[in-house]
């Protein structure tokens, strides 16, 4: 018998805590991912390090950070928050040990796929992502689906989409065709998920109701903040029309008109989040600066469709550097927290790491601006360092609540106890 516990028996008996929700193991591979895959990714693009695989280190670098990081993200927030939305049971510990070795199984199939013959290539890593949604679906579909009045369909449907995008991707990898258009495609998409995700959130967020219970908190019943469906759905709408346009017309006047609706439709979906005091608490204003980041983002990507001196990329590593890592950051600071039976973290490094987060963002959309073009190497360097550094923050201050037992006495994905400080 090795040191562990058991091995995957014991994985899979309930000696390794990390198994204990769905949302501890892949929290922990969403902010490993993003420490190693960008520190690779600089290293490729200095020569130090190489990338064999098919393609080149642009497009695995822009697939593994959308279907590897942003999918290790979207599992542990759908495997946790589903069943709560549906009052449903959590998803099994087999289920949970079996997508976890599904998705390292797919990052390393992606890196070896250039020591392949040609014909394999990137197929054993389609299949294996593609298992991996198929897992997901499988927990997914059928809670949503049978829920009173499927409130909470959208999620498998995006989920569908995203594998089915993921395909698309591999077929143009493996066929000659543009696999980039389909990872711009995917953004889109996850600009989506992100609204659809963070309307859930933020709604007990803003108002309060996320620690309900805590010991020192006073409660109220008073909602101040609603996500309303039209405004979220414009916004919806207009993004993935800006998406659709992209993918067929590319770099296009109509494509740049579209993107400023986008970030226009943005701006107006922020104004459901002007509701006063609440809104100026570090988890809150976090979720609000990511939508944000979503309108600077496509209005950036419009501007430069249009001619303005900069690349599209500016306005992309916005939706990707900033919305994406910042909002999956604060849904892994709140549900991370709560469903590891703990209240939340009001201690500095928090708030610091989530505004050095944007300003990661920042520089990296700086380096596709004209005038800073000559410092684009500096400033992709010190973005990249900077937003790995972020998250290897987090991997330090939340390791041991996420791979540990809980220290309530409860077990799986329960909330905290109302005497536990």
């Amino acid at each position: 018998m090795s040191s562990m516990p058991g091995g995957l028996k014991g994985a899979l008996r309930g000696d390794w805590p990390v198994f204990m929700c769905g949302f501890r193991p892949f929290f922990l591979l969403t902010g490993a991912s993003a420490v190693l895959m960008i520190l690779a990714w600089l290293l490729m693009l200095r020569g130090l390090l190489p990338a064999g695989m098919p393609g080149g280190s642009l497009v695995w670098h822009g697939h593994e950070l959308l279907f590897g990081f942003v999918t290790a993200a979207i599992a542990g927030f759908v495997l946790t928050a589903v069943p709560e939305f549906t009052r449903t049971p959590i998803p099994p510990r087999r289920a949970v040990v079996q997508m976890t070795l599904l998705w390292l199984a797919a990052r390393l199939a992606y890196l070896l796929a250039g020591a392949w013959p040609a014909l394999i290539g990137l197929w054993p890593a389609a299949l294996l992502n593609l298992a991996l949604w198929v897992l997901l679906l499988r927990e997914v579909l059928p809670r949503v689906w049978n829920a009173q009045e499927r409130r909470h369909v959208s999620f498998a449907w995006a989920i569908t989409a995203l594998a089915l995008l993921q395909l698309g991707f591999f077929v143009a990898a493996g066929s000659g065709g543009n696999p980039l258009a389909w990872l711009y495609l995917s953004v889109g998409l996850v600009m989506a998920l992100i609204i659809i995700a963070t309307s859930r959130v933020s709604m007990s967020v803003v108002n309060g109701l996320v620690e309900e219970g805590h010991p020192e908190r006073q409660q109220t019943e008073e909602v101040g903040y609603l996500a309303r469906p039209p405004r979220r759905n414009l916004a919806i709408v207009t993004i993935l029309i800006c998406s659709i346009t992209e993918f067929f017309f590319g770099y296009d006047i109509i494509t740049g008109w579209t993107a400023l609706a986008a970030a226009a439709a943005m701006l107006n979906l922020l104004n459901d989040w002007h509701v006063g005091r609440p809104l100026f608490t570090r988890w809150a204003l976090m979720l609000y600066a990511s939508y944000w980041l979503i309108a600077l983002g496509y209005g950036l990507m419009g501007a430069a469709w249009l001619g303005a001196p900069l690349l599209p990329s500016a306005g992309r590593h916005l939706l990707m550097a900033g919305a994406m890592g910042l909002s999956i950051f604060a849904i892994m600071m709140v549900a991370g927290r709560i469903h590891a039976g703990l209240w939340l973290d009001r201690r500095p490094w928090q708030p610091i790491t989530a505004t050095l987060l944007v300003l990661a963002a920042l520089l990296r959309a700086a380096s596709g601006i004209y005038l800073f073009l000559p410092w684009m190497s500096q400033l992709q360097a010190a973005s990249g360092l900077l937003w790995a550094g972020c998250f290897a923050a987090y991997l330090a201050m939340n390791w041991s609540a996420l791979s540990g037992p809980r220290s309530d006495g409860q077990s799986g994905c329960a909330e905290p106890l109302a005497t536990t400080q």
